[in-house]
């Protein structure tokens, strides 16, 4: 398997989509990349900061998560 934490997230473009919680300080949004074949990196736009966590395809569809929602394709 690969080590998706070793895999470059420089100059990766990162689509946002909200999910329409609200919190006193904002809307929660997510933002995901592709980085790679099957490699994505999920960032918090509350979190900017925070380095973005990483998924397998297979792993963001076992969470329901889906990156056409973002504009994105598997």
């Amino acid at each position: 398997m690969t080590d998706l934490y070793g895999l470059p997230i420089k100059g990766a473009e990162f689509s946002k989509a909200c999910g329409g919680n609200t919190h006193p300080d904002g809307e929660a949004c997510v933002t995901l990349a592709k980085i790679g074949p099957d490699v994505w990196a999920m960032g918090d736009t509350k979190r900017p900061a925070a380095q973005p966590l990483r998924f397998t395809t297979a792993e963001l569809d076992a969470a329901g998560i889906d990156p056409a929602k973002f504009g994105l394709s598997a």
